[in-house]
């Protein structure tokens, strides 16, 4: 199957890092012009000029700066077909007794997990109205499915709400021809955070992980990026609301 997403343009958030810039690398070589977004402004810019990628520094859970970010995207680019959701992760927080989270430990999470989520399906939903084409995808986690390994009460909830928010999306835009789906990806390392929790489970630990996991292996942040790309083509047209799993089978 050959995916061409020429002429589409592509919202990628998260991309200072990981999955995230493996699913805008793939939605450029599938032909679509891509935009970038981040927190950490010295990374995305650097990912940015090195992909030839137009680079914001964007709060998400911040709705003006969200708002901003896709006004100014769609002012170069003439339209926003493709948002990637792909921001998010654990904010340098580790699995502590719940008596020791903080209002700011879990307000933090949901800002990164959900509420930025939220807050740029707003924004893109009337753009992607006015062209009665849209296509969001949302970087889930298997902890949005059941427990998570890292032990983040936050993290686990906000991946949920995240799941819950796909589903709900699906249905509220469908009409309008727009697309929701997540993808939930299995134990990838990918960044700083997924490295130093590999390291924490030890040799016994590691090999447990990698035996649970049916094809024997670790994923990718490309084995994302792929199954991203199908979901912002023509081909996934109908398909939406659903969660995909793409955890070489753990699940």
């Amino acid at each position: 199957m050959n995916i061409d997403l020429t002429g589409r343009c592509a919202l990628v958030t998260g991309a200072a890092q990981g999955i995230a810039q493996a699913i805008a690398r793939q939605l450029a070589d599938s032909g679509a012009t891509v935009h970038v977004a981040d927190l950490d402004a010295a990374a995305v810019r650097a990912f940015g000029a090195a992909q030839g990628m137009p680079a914001h520094v964007v709060d998400i859970g911040n709705r003006d700066q969200v708002h901003e970010t896709v006004r100014q995207m769609v002012q170069a680019c003439g339209r926003v077909d493709i948002l990637v959701n792909g921001a998010g992760g654990v904010r340098g927080q580790v699995g502590r007794p719940i008596d020791e989270i903080t209002e700011q430990d879990w307000s933090a999470l949901f800002d990164a997990n959900v509420n930025g989520a939220f807050w740029m399906a707003q924004a893109a939903t009337p753009h992607m109205r006015a062209q009665g084409f849209g296509r969001m995808i949302h970087i889930a986690s298997g902890a949005g499915l059941r427990p998570s390994l890292t032990g983040i009460q936050a993290y686990t909830a906000a991946k949920h709400a995240l799941v819950g928010l796909t589903r709900q999306l699906s249905q509220d835009l469908g009409p309008l021809g727009i697309t929701s789906n997540a993808i939930a990806p299995g134990f990838i390392l990918s960044n700083p955070a997924t490295q130093r929790q590999w390291e924490a489970y030890g040799a016994e630990g590691q090999q447990r992980l990698v035996q649970s996991i049916h094809l024997r292996r670790l994923g990718t942040a490309q084995d994302i990026a792929w199954t991203a790309a199908f979901l912002a083509s023509d081909q996934a047209a109908w398909v939406t609301g659903q969660v995909i799993c793409v955890d070489g089978g753990r699940s």
